[in-house]
């Protein structure tokens, strides 16, 4: 039985200590049931699978932090020592980042975000930039500094996608970009930018229409919202987003990508 094997391995490889084999063999009976209730094999396992059984256990922060460790270690033995499952899925079993309880992430209900969008402008080129970037923020939970680095390089209007070239991490992405969002930046570019040979999607309006800040998408952002009567950031946008893949369902792991 391959969970035996495992707590052989922890307790002649790793000198684990009886305790410690007593909390693992507790986590992996429990595993065990869940995946033999549910029909899932060690072969079929995937993230979702993991991310659904961790979801099954009503216990304290802590505790589950141990139980997600414990989890882990099993499935890197599963892929590294006995290649029973075709990838490192230990890598990914990971939990949401705690946050102090005085400082909760700030996101957009479904009301203000209805609210912002029903009092965006659209009367001059300025107005019709801010348009854009709000769309483009809210849609896609595109930061500031990758929405003033956006190029015509990085968008195909007739496959209606984006790429993000340079990211927090240092990992590109190709994103699809929702009808909207598409018809807001085509609106901008065929209406209210400048004539410029400079690449970048996003300028001053102000000669010589050099590329906008990462600062002044904050600004715009921020004064579109105080317009609605909101009292929040540019940022609140990239948190609404991620708030929306995970009332969805989206895993963890998922929305941290």
């Amino acid at each position: 039985d391959i969970y035996e094997q495992y707590l052989l391995y922890q307790e002649q490889g790793m000198q684990a200590s009886p305790g410690h084999l007593s909390q693992i063999r507790r986590i992996l009976t429990s595993f065990k049931a869940y995946l033999e209730k549910k029909d899932i094999s060690l072969r079929s396992l995937r993230i979702e699978h993991l991310d659904a059984f961790m979801r099954s256990f009503a216990v304290k922060n802590n505790t589950r932090k141990l139980y997600r460790t414990l989890l882990r270690g099993f499935v890197r033995y599963l892929y590294y020592q006995k290649g029973v499952i075709k990838k490192d899925l230990a890598s990914l079993l990971v939990g949401p980042r705690l946050i102090e309880q005085q400082k909760p992430p700030k996101f957009l209900r479904p009301q203000e975000v209805k609210s912002l969008f029903s009092n965006l402008k659209v009367s001059t080129p300025a107005d019709i930039r801010t348009y854009a970037m709000v769309y483009l923020a809210y849609s896609l939970g595109l930061r500031p500094v990758e929405i003033s680095l956006i190029t015509f390089d990085d968008i195909s209007f007739s496959e209606g996608q984006i790429t993000i070239p340079k990211r927090k991490a240092d990992n590109p992405i190709t994103l699809p970009i929702p009808e909207n969002t598409l018809k807001a930046v085509a609106a901008y570019v065929l209406n209210a930018r400048p004539k410029s040979n400079d690449r970048h999607i996003f300028l001053n309006h102000v000669f010589p229409y050099s590329p906008i800040s990462a600062n002044l998408v904050v600004c715009y952002l921020s004064k579109a919202m105080k317009q609605a009567g909101l009292s929040s950031s540019g940022y609140w946008l990239r948190h609404t987003y991620a708030q929306n893949l995970l009332q969805i369902g989206r895993p963890i792991q998922e929305i941290k990508e």
